[in-house]
């Protein structure tokens, strides 16, 4: 690769309305594996992530939970942040659609298309879909693609910009670049909806109706619209200004080299963001690369809303950030979609990891240590099987240096697992073992050196995919971390000229047995497998519901009913519906109870509320958390409202 080639990669600035999702995760992790590899291979390098922080949904979440919509974007941007920590995120730029200098270059756009005559006023009658803050033709609402209870009519004056002007242009690019849009399919989706006529975008909502966005700078009555405003922050994140006397070195970086996205987000950016760009006159992407989704075990997408959604956090809590890392990448091809379940993270763990390089680790310097006194033996005279394993490195390294250049990231890691089989292969069929017991050192030392070779050369590899895990090895052989990164490009060279020696390590350096990297797991960790515990439901009553059959006066004594006061309440980490209260019944320490009420009460809404519990209830462990009784409330299927007493703790209730 040419040192002076510059890479420009950017994920989508997440909607920073919730917490981060393994598709979240998935997205950013490709990004940041791909930015180390170009690094690594001496290009300048400059990765965008972000938050998009504007719109209607944005405003209401911040609302229902009495704050500014800045402070709730404040709150939440941390949990981004600290998740991309955790996953080892290293990005040049963590842009934040209310940052300043975004909101800047957002209007002198805006200003810019106005003045140019790219941005007009006219009015809309029609349908409104509030939840992904779009208009919807009367078309799209005969079809059935859309809930009605999503919908509104409205009538409003808005801003458009003039879209429709660049069907043809757009069209042209895609003719002439075939590669723009990745994988195919996507580029072909593209097509088909560019066989219609092509409508002007509405770019702005009137204040009145929805006042949290950048301002319309030749109209102070309206907002921005939040997708043609995040758009932009490609651009802003880099120095872009319409004005070039304002501008940065925007075009050190520009054009993109990948614009990483998901399949969801497709028309957004291969049609709007295109035609923006063709209005202002900058050059197109490389490449916009919308990749697939993660699916539950019975296909379908994961998310909250549809109650299948995985817990990014203690997936990495439970696994650490580079197994999460080399199972996204490992898994599924980045241009499909691909299903998750613990049990294929475990049993690909477990392969892999534990069985396939874990195994030729310890193995490689557990004989080294008791054989050789901890110490790399010098190169001994080859046979045909160091050739073949020699080889097979170097294919190895080529193949994954020519997959991970065009995101093929499960094409790279099995290419590199190829090597890591064979030389367990290898192992087992020259038996150091049996070398050692007859005393044929010279062999012994050959053997061994080629398989911690094999060892050294993985580890540098993986640098890109398991950042903590690679250097974790290469320690064992007291390689630091940017030596690691020298070696791995010197690999890739050598290997495209079929010069791979295995005779980098320097005979008598010190290696270090240490830890298990990966030890092999028998089962789920507790926290993960908790998940699959049923919680026992909690019995409810409706008033239309029929009566059960009676029951004797003795019956009801067994049942204790104690009147208790809320101290403290808070969402259950792991269940949305569930509110987790620590409750007063006058006992020496309040009793922990986990309740299905979060549909109908905020935790704060319940402090210092009068209760009655159900205190003699059996203990019940609910998503991972034992809860010691049950709260009293009126409701079927969803809670109405608690049954509330104006009592000291532990009074009895009758």
């Amino acid at each position: 690769m040419s040192n002076e080639r510059s890479t420009y990669l950017t994920t989508p600035i997440y909607y920073v309305n919730g917490l981060p999702h393994i598709g979240h995760g998935y997205t950013t992790i490709a990004a940041d594996v791909f930015a180390r590899w170009r690094r690594s291979q001496g290009d300048p390098v400059f990765f965008l992530t972000g938050t998009d922080e504007h719109g209607q949904k944005v405003l209401q979440t911040a609302q229902g939970r009495g704050m500014t919509a800045q402070e709730h974007v404040d709150d939440l941007v941390v949990h981004w942040r600290a998740m991309w920590d955790k996953l080892h995120i290293d990005f040049d730029r963590f842009i934040r659609t209310t940052e300043s200098d975004h909101e800047r270059v957002v209007q002198a756009v805006l200003q810019h298309l106005y003045d140019r005559g790219l941005i007009e006023q006219k009015d809309y009658e029609g349908w409104y879909h509030v939840n992904d803050e779009i208009f919807v033709t009367d078309k799209d609402v005969e079809a059935g693609r859309y809930q009605a209870e999503d919908l509104q009519r409205i009538t409003e004056s808005n801003y458009w910009f003039k879209m429709s002007a660049y069907q043809d242009a757009l069209l042209d690019h895609l003719e002439r670049h075939p590669d723009y849009i990745q994988p195919t399919s996507r580029r072909n989706e593209v097509l088909g909806f560019l066989r219609q006529p092509l409508g002007d975008l509405c770019i702005s909502r009137p204040k009145a109706r929805m006042s949290w966005g950048i301002e319309l700078p030749f109209d102070p009555d309206y907002v921005c619209y939040v997708w043609f405003d995040a758009l932009l922050n490609y651009l802003s994140g880099i120095g872009y200004h319409p004005d070039p006397e304002q501008a940065g070195d925007w075009q050190r970086w520009w054009p993109a080299t990948y614009q990483l996205i998901g399949k969801d987000i497709l028309t957004t950016h291969a049609v709007y963001w295109s035609t923006m760009l063709i209005a202002l006159d900058v050059p197109l992407p490389t490449t916009l690369y919308a990749h697939g989704w993660w699916t539950s075990a019975d296909g379908d997408k994961m998310s909250k809303s549809s109650g299948n959604a995985i817990d990014l956090g203690l997936l990495v809590q439970e696994f650490g950030a580079d197994v999460c890392r080399y199972f996204f990448l490992r898994e599924k091809s980045f241009g499909g979609d691909g299903s998750f379940s613990y049990e294929g993270f475990l049993n690909r763990y477990n392969a892999d990891l534990a069985n396939d390089l874990g195994n030729l680790a310890h193995r490689g310097l557990s004989m080294t240590r008791s054989w050789l006194g901890a110490k790399v033996p010098a190169p001994g005279a080859n046979t045909d099987l160091e050739d073949a394993l020699r080889s097979t490195a170097a294919r190895a390294v080529r193949e994954y240096a020519d997959k991970l250049d065009h995101l093929d990231f499960p094409g790279a890691l099995t290419a590199l697992w190829d090597l890591v089989k064979a030389t367990n292969k290898y192992v087992d069929t020259t038996a150091p073992w049996a070398l050692n017991k007859a005393g044929n050192t010279e062999r012994l030392h050959a053997v061994l050196r080629a398989v911690l070779e094999v060892c050294h050369l993985v580890a540098c590899c993986l640098l890109p995919v398991m950042p903590t895990k690679a250097v974790e090895l290469l320690s064992k052989f007291g390689t630091p971390e940017q030596d690691g990164y020298r070696c791995l490009s010197g690999l890739v060279e050598r290997a495209r000229e079929d010069q791979i020696s295995l005779a980098d390590l320097h005979p008598g350096q010190a290696v270090d047995l240490g830890d298990p990297l990966f030890p092999r797991l028998k089962e789920l960790p507790e926290a993960i497998a908790a998940l699959f515990v049923e919680p026992e439901p909690e019995p409810s009553a409706s008033a239309a519901a029929p009566l059960p059959p009676q029951i004797a006066f003795e019956d009801f004594t067994k049942i204790a009913l104690r009147a208790g006061k809320v101290v403290s309440a808070k969402a259950h980490p792991k269940a949305d519906r569930l509110l987790v209260l620590e409750v007063d019944i006058g006992e020496p320490k309040p009793r922990t109870i986990v309740a299905g009420i979060a549909s109908r009460y905020a935790p704060e809404q319940l402090i210092g509320l009068g209760v009655v519990v159900v205190a003699n209830l059996k203990p019940a462990k609910l998503r991972g958390i034992v809860s010691e009784g049950m709260l009293l409330a009126a409701g079927a299927e969803q809670p109405v409202g608690l049954v509330q007493v104006d009592a000291i703790p532990g009074e009895i209730v009758r």
